[in-house]
């Protein structure tokens, strides 16, 4: 089992379990406690790919709830992200959100 699928299924296993996080807490604290556990579960296991995993974990979200907010308004998605909109386009294709 890969380092990506250890990670998937303990996250998956993880939401069940552990309870509503506080609001307080910021998204760096999150990303934080995540990449904590992430390790966890690696039982010595390599890592590979951690850049990309986590950007892929963040940003796809990230698309999706600004997408929701602006109503799937792509310019205005794009200007509230600080991306142009073609970049907007290619990362909503990267991510199957067009």
């Amino acid at each position: 089992m890969s380092a990506i699928d250890t990670f998937t299924i303990q996250a998956e296993t993880d939401a069940e379990e552990t309870p509503v996080m506080p609001q307080h807490e910021s998204l760096r604290q999150c990303v934080e406690r995540a990449l904590e556990q992430y390790f966890q579960t690696l039982d010595g296991q390599p890592a590979n790919d951690l850049y990309q995993l986590v950007l892929s974990e963040v940003e796809a979200p990230l698309l999706e709830a600004v997408l929701s907010y602006t109503r799937n308004n792509q310019s205005k998605s794009a200007e509230m992200l600080g991306l142009n909109r073609g970049t907007l386009r290619k990362k909503l294709k990267q991510y199957d959100l067009l």
